[in-house]
């Protein structure tokens, strides 16, 4: 039972200094970003993997691989 008189108090601190860093990043500015999703969108760094797998089909396609049928073994 005494537990709960520190946890109590400790708990809501914790989430009151949360909440007051939440509220001050928001009153900066910090979550403002006008100009990242209008350049964001044009940066291909992320789109690795459909590259990287439209290049193999096209590779498999100029050797004259077919894609649907399994491989002769």
């Amino acid at each position: 039972m005494t537990a709960l008189l520190v946890l109590i108090p400790v708990s809501l601190l914790l989430g009151l200094g949360g909440l007051a860093a939440f509220m001050w990043s928001v009153s900066d500015n910090q979550w403002d970003d006008p100009d990242g999703e209008a350049a964001r969108i044009l940066d291909d760094e992320f789109d690795a993997s459909p590259v990287k797998l439209e290049s193999v089909k096209l590779e498999s396609v100029k050797s004259g691989e077919d894609l649907k049928r399994p491989p002769a073994g």
